[in-house]
């Protein structure tokens, strides 16, 4: 009898665990399957069924055609190239951010966020400045990039960047240092220590940050669209043609879910492999592990990383800027003044209403990104999951490999007819940004939340503590820094989204990037000029925002 009720005690936790749960998958489930999963078949299924029946033998046609393949292989190797660049080139900043204290320091982070909120066509446009014909390296060197792989890979890196330091920085700079250090004092050699302590630890964050910069460059649009011209083409920049141009909604159909089954793939192993290496960490406040730089290599690490934002991020940016300014009759304001007037050409309203239209859809996603995506993570945190709960944690992040050309187009076909009729509803699109948004919450908060040793968790339930209370008390005090970290991508990724927003967002209320991308679809130094100016006031808004969650952050990680 004893035994039987110790048998039934040790399960009543277990239950308990799995109703909390599927409690806390409830909501973000049902927000993916209507505003994601219904859209995106709805989509498909205007493609490939013709009179009720399904058309799968078009399937085959598609992938017959030599072209096709040929934007497949190009889609998946520029994606592989793009991320290991990245990689590359990002993990010694995140370094520095994460264990260098220098003046700054929450300037350069803000600064380094902004070209992540840019929309992809004014990323595209930037460079084309820099490296296309009559582009600072062609009047300097005579050296053109344009329509190469080179500039499309350079530009992924600029865009990319701030994934990899703020997802990889943010868990390194809550890692002890000590544990590297007690590593070394047993006679290990720093790369030996850093390999064998650090690396491990780092290597969910770093995993997560790979897959969503290879998400984004595999779904890349606007930067292939412009540097890559007619020679180079993405899936996702092959689904736009064939839907907007050629009308050939099958044919998109097609490619939609063939993206959608690679990405799937995807997801899958990485769920697979990245769960394996998870450990418990002894995470500390940030504070306490950044020190100003020590030794000549130290600094020259610091330089060093300080060149490539100054080249990478800050002159593309610094090119924007200078050409808001450049008008015909020299340097001034004329193109800003312009975005205060109408233009009934483009919009019902002035383009720089665009700007307060950006902010609201902004914080309204952000809220439901954090909500849906903190639950989500709390879901995800609970060890010892079977395949419902990693098939989950897949789901999170498919919006990011699909299509956002698909999305939006699906949000018109599907959400225009009780009960989801939501066509002429301003929240449709911060819904649709919130899509997008709400993976990387999840991404950035999971790593350390999974990192939080269940023990604590253990200890608080054992003393009578609800599930609530044992998230207030033990798990919120460590990921609030990751919630914040979290808080600022959705954000970020809100006001430059542009894929699915330019479908949905209406003439009297555009968002920045759809306000931009219109004005470059126009001929015209005016046009041209109003959509340089948006971009650099997109920039500065981001940077403003960024740069109080800054402050924000650091005033409160002294309560950790």
């Amino acid at each position: 009898m004893d035994l039987a009720r110790t048998e039934v005690a040790k399960a009543a936790p277990k239950r308990r665990g799995s109703a909390t749960r599927l409690g806390l998958m409830a909501l973000p489930v049902a927000f993916f399957a209507v505003f994601f999963a219904y859209p995106v078949a709805a989509i498909v299924a205007r493609g490939l069924k013709v009179d009720g029946a399904w058309q799968l033998g078009r399937i085959g046609d598609v992938l017959a055609q030599s072209d096709i393949r040929h934007v497949l292989w190009f889609t998946t190797w520029q994606a592989l190239a793009s991320t290991a660049l990245t990689l590359l080139i990002a993990l010694p900043g995140a370094y520095v951010f994460a264990r260098f204290d220098f003046r700054g320091k929450q300037v350069l982070r803000a600064v380094v966020t902004v070209p992540f909120v840019l929309p992809t066509v004014v990323v595209g446009t930037a460079f084309l400045a820099l490296v296309g014909r009559g582009g600072m390296l062609d009047q300097l060197w005579g050296v053109r990039l344009d329509t190469t792989v080179w500039a499309i890979l350079i530009a992924h890196v600029f865009f990319n960047y701030a994934v990899v330091v703020r997802t990889v920085g943010g868990l390194w700079s809550q890692l002890d240092p000590r544990q590297e250090e007690a590593a070394r004092m047993l006679g290990l050699s720093r790369f030996a220590a850093w390999r064998k302590v650090t690396l491990p630890a780092l290597s969910p964050a770093v995993a997560a940050a790979a897959l969503m910069v290879f998400l984004f460059t595999f779904t890349s649009f606007g930067v292939v669209q412009i540097l890559g011209g007619p020679t180079f083409s993405t899936l996702e920049v092959e689904i736009y043609r064939q839907t907007s141009e050629i009308f050939d909604l099958a044919t998109a159909a097609v490619l939609t879910i063939i993206q959608f089954v690679a990405v799937g793939a995807i997801l899958a192993v990485h769920a697979r492999t990245v769960r394996r290496r998870e450990t418990a960490l002894r995470l500390v406040a940030p504070e306490t592990t950044a020190r100003r730089p020590r030794g000549a290599g130290q600094w020259a690490l610091l330089a060093g990383v300080l060149a490539s934002i100054a080249v990478l991020l800050v002159l593309p940016l610094g090119v924007l800027v200078q050409r808001s300014f450049d008008t015909p009759d020299g340097y001034g304001f004329a193109y800003y003044k312009a975005l205060t007037s109408e233009d009934g050409g483009i919009f019902l309203v002035a383009p720089i209403e665009a700007i307060g239209n950006s902010l609201e859809y902004a914080l309204a996603a952000t809220a439901i990104a954090v909500l849906i995506g903190g639950l989500a993570a709390a879901a995800l945190t609970r060890r010892n999951t079977g395949r419902l709960v990693r098939g989950f944690d897949a789901l999170l992040m498919l919006p990011l490999g699909v299509s956002a050309v698909t999305v939006g187009f699906g949000f018109l076909i599907a959400l225009d007819e009780p009960p989801l009729d939501l066509r002429s509803s301003w929240t449709l699109v911060p819904l649709a940004q919130a899509l997008v948004g709400a993976p990387f919450v999840v991404r950035t908060m999971l790593p350390v939340l999974r990192a939080v040793d269940g023990r604590l968790r253990e200890a608080a339930a054992v003393l009578g503590a609800s599930p609530w209370r044992v998230w207030r008390e033990v798990d919120l005090p460590m990921v609030r820094r990751a919630l914040l970290i979290a808080a600022g991508f959705a954000f970020a990724v809100s006001l430059g989204e542009f894929g699915a927003t330019v479908f949905i967002a209406r003439p009297d209320n555009p968002t920045l990037p759809v306000a931009v991308a219109r004005l470059l679809g126009r001929a015209g130094d005016l046009n041209y000029g109003q959509a340089m100016a948006l971009s650099t006031i997109l920039m500065v808004v981001c940077a403003v925002a960024l740069l109080l969650l800054e402050r924000v952050r650091t005033d409160r990680t002294g309560e950790f």
